[in-house]
């Protein structure tokens, strides 16, 4: 998707903390729904969210603190990208 193939992810696992993995699940879910211009990836289709969250079986009362997760992985997610364009 992003120029990756799968010799490019290392095999290691990453520990998700408990607390964090419903913010993990929508970020996976939502890794379909990132806006694109010319010179990548903008943001997450903040449209797509809420069928998406309803889809990944986030309960809604868990969405507004989800949302700020989401927010701190889109974030970093966008400085990966912009740094391996870089490279």
């Amino acid at each position: 998707m992003f120029g990756l193939t799968r010799t490019d992810i290392p095999d290691e696992e990453v520990e998700v903390w408990p607390d964090a993995w419903p913010a993990f699940c929508a970020f996976e879910a939502m890794s379909t729904q990132w806006r694109v211009g010319m010179g990548g990836a903008v943001g997450l289709d903040y449209n797509a969210l809420p069928v998406v969250l309803k889809l990944a079986g986030i309960r809604k009362r868990d969405r507004a603190g989800l949302f700020d997760d989401l927010r701190v992985m889109e974030a970093e997610a966008l400085a990966v990208m912009a740094e391996q364009r870089q490279e």
